[in-house]
């Protein structure tokens, strides 16, 4: 059957050709067009409700939790029906609405420092107290009515409760090398004279930063313009659909390119999700606009497979693509140098050998991981793009906050969504044992795949290699480490890539962008020396193609780990769903993402207050400085005598409480306080009446700091409005009774009627 009529699609189908399956096959009968019903597009809810009042109303919602974050001015008169799906249906008699949002494809999550690993006993920083110790969630009763506290404990046993409604003064303490800090005093200033000893440090790096982009600004850019019909044929020749963020990295470095003004474009996206191929839409531009584009690598492994897919992707469009690096014999070096100083080349892929190179009309810069450079080499990097439209691109994730504030200085993308056929990579942390190793191995063979082998010790790689052929005789392995010489290097992965070996073997080499789709399964000896970016990385060199990747953490003895460790590879083996870099941007990769952008290690401060209060403030004096509307982030007191905070009846784990709570305080707005409810509604069903009262306090708060309010509170039947503002009379409303419902609907009334 036919759900509509195709007779004028299927005639111009067979005037033009004679298709395999004859006309006839598709005489079907049409299923006719309904009367009753008619589907509809909603835009605004509640404007159709109003015009069809008279209408019986029946409205889809997954759970309560979405019709509370739903905009409508009303609920009466409408039946909801609680269930998945959408549909909107308009009738004579019936109206059917569906506030049910389509799945989108899930994203990684951006990360801020993760306060739900805080166990009790670790530090943090409050940001007018100080470093402390955070003791866990405790239950109180004031003014009888229960919440939640978090507990901090200061020098001599002070301590500070702290309402869970107010969870974003205080952050994890994290620096470098995980040195302990010194506990400060309550009630002593030495912690506010830091903060202003590091504010006026601050201030020098800040107006660095600014002063570097306004050259940068100042200064005429090369105008690039793309003609869009030629770039979408480009585009279509990528050999895969790109994903929603890729166009949007695309375009809006293009819209960069054609402005007249100088490109400085940071490209953050996880291992694997397609930053190359945004530099190569780049690359294009520049070429067809009779420029030359130029992309540096920190190793060589990485340049020549950069050289490979640029060569290949631009095979048909004549462009002249050339490298530079360690490999290159002398002779071709100087064809290169030669070639790129008359302009016969017009793209040049290499390593730092590239920093020397003369160009006839360089008009774009790409470097790839640039956090892996040294200091010098960056030196000479800007001042090379001092006058070129410049595109960094890295696998590390900026912490958020600073992305918000350089954003003025610096123009941001992220890459958050994976590639359509990238299938997540299953984490295993296993003890050593030689019985699972034989097993990871010959699974992957069984599926025609090659495994990637990282045992990160020079000395006894060759010895490795003797017991992996005693457990399985017939391996082809090939041995890789930094002592091997750069010509064997390139030789034995082209091998490998060929398919002449099974087995990679090697130092951690791999895990720079390496990009081999036949490698399925990655094995870690001795996991438990790596860092957690190193390891993410290493996972991140695994399921690259359409295949689900494996990836076995070894430990000498899971039994007798370290703290740390334990913690790390719990981290890995449960974070192992895409784009999970951003969440694991922890530990180490907060601290080496954030000192890089300022460009020079910042360690001193930050072993002081703490990476997050140091980069809150770094934010900070950047915004003063380069003129942003500075908005003070200011707290707001939330003390109604209600029962409110999140009922562990719901949701039992301490952990994920603090996760939630810490999440809710942070809500710019009431939306993400609704997404919220309705995932806590999701994972753990039905919000109990404690734990909806809290999400309503935390709406409260958010409308309360959009209208300038400082506090909100109640005493028996009476609810107080108290104002930022000098001199405005604080306001006093009363309620029908103490219940806390009233009191609730009293203060939200309220709130929501500005």
């Amino acid at each position: 059957v036919w759900a509509s009529n195709l007779d004028e699609e299927l005639k111009e189908i067979y005037t033009l050709s004679e298709p395999l399956i004859p006309r006839k096959d598709f005489l079907l009968p049409v299923i006719s067009e309904g009367s009753k019903y008619r589907d509809l597009e909603v835009v605004n809810p509640n404007k159709l409700l109003a015009s069809h009042q008279d209408k019986h109303i029946i409205i889809l919602a997954k759970n309560e939790s979405i019709v509370r974050g739903s905009e409508l001015d009303s609920f009466e008169n409408i039946e909801f029906v609680y269930q998945e799906g959408i549909v909107n249906l308009l009738g004579s008699d019936k109206l059917i609405l569906s506030l049910n949002k389509p799945i989108k494809r899930k994203k990684a999550k951006k990360a801020s420092i993760i306060l739900d690993e805080l166990k009790s006993g670790d530090y943090v920083v409050h940001e007018n107290y100080g470093v402390g110790i955070f003791k866990g969630i405790e239950k109180r009763e004031v003014l009888g009515s229960f919440s939640e506290f978090v507990v901090i404990q200061y020098q001599n046993e002070d301590t500070l409760l702290i309402p869970v409604s107010n969870l974003e003064v205080i952050d994890r303490y994290v620096a470098e090398g995980g040195t302990l800090p010194v506990l400060d005093r309550m009630g002593k200033a030495s912690f506010k004279k830091l903060k202003a000893k590091v504010k006026e440090k601050l201030f020098v790096i800040a107006s660095q930063i600014i002063n570097l982009s306004a050259q940068r600004h100042l200064k005429k850019g090369i105008t690039l313009k793309s003609d869009m019909e030629e770039h979408a044929i480009f585009m279509s020749e990528a050999g895969f659909e790109h994903t929603e963020d890729q166009e949007r990295a695309i375009y809006a470095m293009l819209d960069d390119m054609s402005s007249g003004k100088m490109m400085d474009r940071l490209l953050s996206a996880d291992v694997g999700f397609g930053k190359t191929e945004v530099a190569m839409n780049g690359m294009y531009v520049a070429i067809k606009n009779g420029y030359q584009a130029m992309m540096i690598a920190p190793t060589t492994l990485l340049s020549s497979q950069h050289y490979k897919s640029l060569k290949e992707r631009f095979y048909n469009h004549g462009i002249k693509v050339a490298k530079l690096d360690r490999f290159s014999t002398a002779k071709e070096k100087k064809q290169t140098l030669d070639g790129l100083e008359s302009g016969s080349i017009d793209v040049v892929v290499g390593t730092h050998a590239l920093l020397k190179a003369k160009f006839k009309n360089l008009a774009l810069v790409i470097i790839d991981e640039e956090h892996k450079f040294g200091v010098k080499q960056k030196e000479r990097l800007k001042e090379i793009a001092i006058d070129i439209h410049l595109l960094s691109m890295s696998a590390t994730p900026i912490p958020r906050s600073l992305n918000l504030a350089l954003s003025e200085v610096k123009s941001f993308s992220e890459i958050l969504t994976p590639p359509m056929e990238r299938l997540g990579v299953r984490t295993f942390v296993k003890s050593y044992d030689d019985k699972v190793i034989k097993e990871a191995i010959l699974r992957e063979l069984r599926r025609g795949g090659q495994i990637f082998y990282v045992f990160n010790s020079i000395a006894g790689i060759e010895e490795k290699k003797k017991i992996l052929l005693e457990i399985l005789p017939k391996l082809r392995i090939a041995v890789l480490h930094s002592k091997i010489s750069a010509k064997e290097t390139e030789d034995e992965m082209m091998k490998f890539e060929d398919g002449e070996y099974d087995v990679l073997l090697s130092t951690s080499i791999v895990e720079s962008g390496i990009h081999m789709p036949h490698a399925n399964t990655m094995i870690v000896d001795g996991s438990e020396n790596f860092g957690i970016a190193d390891l993410h990385q290493l996972r991140g060199r695994v399921g690259r193609g359409g295949v689900e990747g494996y990836c076995y953490f070894m430990v000498t003895d899971k039994e007798r780990l370290s703290d740390n460790a334990k913690r790390r590879l719990l981290a890995l083996e449960s974070h192992s769903d895409l784009g999970s870099g951003a969440v694991l941007a922890f530990h180490d990769l907060e601290i080496r993402g954030g000192g890089n952008i300022i460009g020079e290690a910042q360690s001193g401060h930050i072993k002081q207050i703490g990476y997050s209060l140091y980069l809150r403030m770094l934010e900070d004096a950047i915004k003063e400085l380069s003129g942003q509307d500075k908005e003070v982030a200011h707290t707001i007191d939330m003390k109604l005598s209600i029962d409110a905070y999140l009922n562990e009846e719901l949701i039992e784990e301490d952990r994920l409480r603090l996760e939630l709570y810490r999440r809710l305080s942070l809500c710019q707005s009431t939306g993400e306080v609704y997404e919220i409810e309705a995932e806590i509604a999701d994972r753990f069903g039905k919000l109990d009446t404690i734990t909806r009262q809290f999400i309503d306090v935390i709406v409260m708060k958010v409308l309360a700091r959009e209208q300038g309010i400082s506090k909100v509170s109640s005493y028996g039947e009476n609810v107080f409005i108290e104002f930022r503002e000098e001199g405005k009379a604080r306001k006093v409303l009363k309620s029908h009774s103490k219940d806390d419902d009233d009191i609730i609907a009293t203060a939200m009334t309220y709130l929501k009627s500005f």
